[in-house]
């Protein structure tokens, strides 16, 4: 089966599975359940919105320092190899931060959103951010830059539809995303205290890796994800048999943690 191969690809697998699933046991209910993913879809009129100097100085040093706090053992290594950073999810400050800022982010999004998880991104000298498109749980991505040792664009693509199929990608698929035109990417330069509001769902969306020279080279990220009020339950495959009454749905092997 080919399955989606980018970072975070897990939910679009389980939606295809779902698909599957109720194309064999109630094809009668497939167009309703596509549909009521509708929500999760962004509008094709939607650009990245730049926000230069979001934070001001001392909410920058604030965070800074908020960092400095966080115990050692708090932080995930899972995504060293991948991405080259530490990450920690959902740090009580930063989740405050988050909450504090849902009017203003439903006004740049366009609709009305609620707060979804968040981490904090430390990435090293290996940083890098591969090609890819987000699970809908960060729908809406409020990327703030806290500290870094030189710029680092972030690319993204424009809107795309989410691939109902599943992709025929070939083996060099990281190069052929970054290269196809048809993607439209457009970069986005982010210094400390600035952000930027994206779609990561519908937005295939990269960093080439940090420079490599002599000195300390790292980036200090902090991401804010949202989701449309009141898909919290949606956006969770594991709630799919329950909310569409369709027990077999449960039955997908992994589905529990698609997310």
């Amino acid at each position: 089966m080919n399955e989606p191969k980018w970072y975070d690809s897990a939910w679009l697998s389980a939606y295809y599975a779902a698909k599957d699933v109720i194309t064999q046991v109630a094809p009668a209910r497939l167009d309703e359940f596509v549909h009521s993913f509708d929500i999760l879809r962004t509008s094709a009129s939607f650009e990245p919105r730049h926000l230069p100097g979001l934070l001001d100085a001392s909410l920058v040093e604030q965070i800074r320092n908020a960092i400095r706090t966080i115990p050692k053992d708090m932080y995930e290594l899972h995504e060293m190899k991948s991405f080259g950073r530490f990450i920690v999810h959902d740090w009580p400050e930063f989740t405050r931060l988050q909450h504090s800022l849902v009017d203003r982010v439903s006004d740049w999004a366009g609709e009305q959103v609620e707060p979804c998880y968040n981490f904090l991104s430390l990435y090293t000298k290996l940083g890098v951010c591969e090609p890819h498109l987000d699970a809908p749980s960060a729908k809406w991505t409020l990327d703030l830059c806290i500290d870094q040792s030189e710029i680092w664009p972030i690319h993204f693509s424009q809107i795309v539809a989410w691939p109902e199929e599943r992709p025929n990608l070939p083996d060099d698929w990281r190069e052929a995303i970054k290269t196809n035109k048809a993607f439209q990417f457009k970069s986005v330069e982010l210094t400390p205290g600035d952000a930027v509001l994206f779609s990561g769902s519908s937005q295939w969306h990269y960093r080439d890796a940090l420079s490599h020279g002599a000195g300390k080279h790292f980036c200090d990220l902090l991401f804010l994800h949202y989701v449309p009020a009141g898909a919290s339950k949606l956006i969770r495959a594991a709630n799919w048999a329950e909310l569409f009454g369709i027990p077999e749905i449960g039955e997908i092997p992994g589905i529990e943690s698609a997310y």
